[in-house]
């Protein structure tokens, strides 16, 4: 049975060492992100740990944005060559999702979204649920209106 969005979603939302996992998530709710048939859909780590390694040496050349990477391959270090992955590709206009997973599509090995040559990532996408960010900024603007507050008195 094929993966939704939103189980993947929410199996990236619970992966707590994908830092960027805010952004995934809100790239994957996007309506024009779509699954892609995923010509090795079924790998090993050793593979994955291969193909990305190089990848990444080709972003760096290419000055391609990418964000999950280095927490993908951390995990695969630490993983057995032979282990099983499932890898499910997403994309949106100029942007790229790779989800690695054990093939129950809960339990996320690693992600990694990147762009084009030259092209940002979509830092604003963000899920409704994960808006951290915006509440930690609003926290330090409250904080340095107390400061000048202190200082006016």
């Amino acid at each position: 049975m094929p993966i939704s969005k939103r189980q993947l979603a929410a199996s990236l939302l619970s992966t707590l060492r994908i830092e960027a996992r805010d952004m995934m998530v809100g790239f994957l709710q996007l309506e024009t992100t779509k699954f892609l048939d995923a010509p090795f859909a079924n790998t090993r780590a050793a593979v994955v740990r291969q193909v990305w390694g190089t990848r990444g040496m080709e972003f760096r050349a290419l000055d391609i944005e990418v964000v999950g990477l280095c927490e993908l391959l951390h995990t695969l270090q630490a993983l057995p060559s032979e282990t099983p992955l499932v890898q499910e590709i997403l994309r949106s206009g100029p942007h790229t999702l790779y989800v690695f997973h054990y093939g129950d599509g809960c339990q996320i090995v690693g992600a990694v979204l990147h762009g084009k040559a030259n092209i940002p990532l979509p830092v604003s996408i963000v899920p409704r649920r994960g808006r951290k960010r915006s509440r930690i900024h609003s926290a330090s603007a409250s904080s340095q209106l107390d400061l000048f507050a202190a200082v006016s008195a």
